[in-house]
């Protein structure tokens, strides 16, 4: 194995073993202050806007860092700060201690995976798309695993085991940074060419132009699945599903993202090509909505399959233009990750709002949120149309 592809092979396995990590709390998080500290939707909603606005401001800040001090000094940073915030929230029983908790979490969080990202991404432009198909699956599958085998974890340990596991593995993976950082390979001198020939400009673009789609279209997909986790209980609720059942039936969509990425790991064809992300947005507000207020569970689980295969083309999509595109990698993976923070926030602040103004109505969130998805529709062919 070559030096480089050592090195990707670590950063895959602390990309994996944080994702399992990360995943298991933000999402089961939700059940803890439902069945702890009796929360509805429209509070779950509430704390999931207030979780993602500090995920926008944490990764903006966190690629800049990223770029200026270092990557590794950036994991450092995010690893130390989750692992103190989890060992914290072990200790605390006050409901605003939890909540300024996952908000500091969150915010160790936003230093992890824009330097990932850009380290993944680093050497050969030509290798961009497979490392980032890999980074992709990666993360994919432990989050899958996360959500799937998650309530069976709090059934059988309890509430402590969301601060437990995570503590560890975060614990883990702050070791593991010191042993990433001695194997990393240095730039061989004369790798690029001086006589390469630039990119033409109609390339360059189009590159910039899709750059700016992703720019959109991923917080709007993040709206969707941000607003679709904060009331994950409330859906479990409805079906009377336990949290161990919700997590075996609701994680469908997780498991057909892997799948997704996959197929967009080997085959390229969707590359810089808009009727891929027009026709991924159009079903993602069909499949949104349709987890959201469909009576039947048999529809639900259909409708995740859709909602998984077009978040999936999405999200590829932003963190594959966002690379492609940038010299600054660390940088452009802290703009992708808040990109993601607008969707996490905007999402579930529209969707508890709607159900604050028509408290009566419950599917009244889940309209309000597939309206906003509708905008940003639209906006996907203004973005499409301006120039340079």
């Amino acid at each position: 194995m070559s030096p480089v592809n050592r090195f990707r092979t670590l950063c895959y396995t602390i990309e994996g073993i944080g994702s399992f990590a990360a995943t298991f709390y933000f999402t089961y998080l939700y059940f803890f202050f439902r069945d702890l500290y009796g929360f509805s939707d429209r509070q779950n909603l509430l704390l999931a806007a207030g979780v993602g606005a500090v995920y926008v401001v944490g990764s903006w800040q966190a690629g800049r860092f990223a770029q200026r001090r270092g990557c590794f000094t950036a994991l450092k940073v995010g690893f130390g700060v989750v692992t103190v915030g989890l060992a914290v929230g072990l200790l605390l029983h006050s409901l605003i201690g939890q909540i300024v908790v996952a908000c500091a979490v969150n915010f160790g969080v936003c230093f992890i995976w824009p330097s990932l990202e850009a380290l993944v991404s680093e050497g050969d432009p030509g290798e961009v798309p497979h490392a980032v198909g890999i980074y992709n699956i990666t993360w994919a599958v432990t989050n899958a695993a996360a959500t799937f085998i998650g309530g069976s974890l709090i059934k059988q340990f309890g509430y402590a085991v969301l601060f437990c596991l995570p503590l560890v593995l975060m614990g883990l993976q702050l070791a593991m940074i010191h042993w990433l950082k001695k194997i990393h390979p240095q730039p061989a001198a004369g790798n690029v060419s001086a006589t390469a020939a630039p990119p033409a400009p109609a390339a360059v673009a189009q590159a910039r132009n899709f750059q700016r789609l992703a720019l959109l279209s991923n917080p709007a997909a993040y709206v969707a699945i941000n607003t679709l986790i904060a009331v994950l209980p409330g859906i479990a609720s409805k079906f009377h599903v336990s949290t161990m059942l919700a997590g075996f039936m609701l994680s469908l969509w997780c498991f057909s993202r892997v799948v997704t990425f996959v197929v967009l790991w080997r085959w390229t064809g969707w590359h810089y090509r808009f009727r891929w992300l027009v026709t991924s947005f159009l079903l993602l507000i069909a499949s949104f909505a349709t987890i959201l207020v469909a009576p039947n569970l048999a529809v639900v689980m259909v409708a995740q399959i859709i909602f998984g295969m077009v978040i999936g083309l999405i999200y590829y999509s932003s963190l594959f233009y966002s690379m492609d595109a940038s010299d600054t990698k660390g940088e452009h993976g802290g703009i992708h990750e808040a990109a993601i923070g607008i969707g996490n926030c905007l999402g579930p602040a529209i969707g508890a709002s709607a159900l604050w103004l028509a408290p009566g109505i419950p599917t009244m969130g889940a309209w309000a949120v597939s309206g906003l998805l509708t905008l940003g529709f639209g906006g996907l062919f203004w973005v499409r149309s301006r120039k340079g």
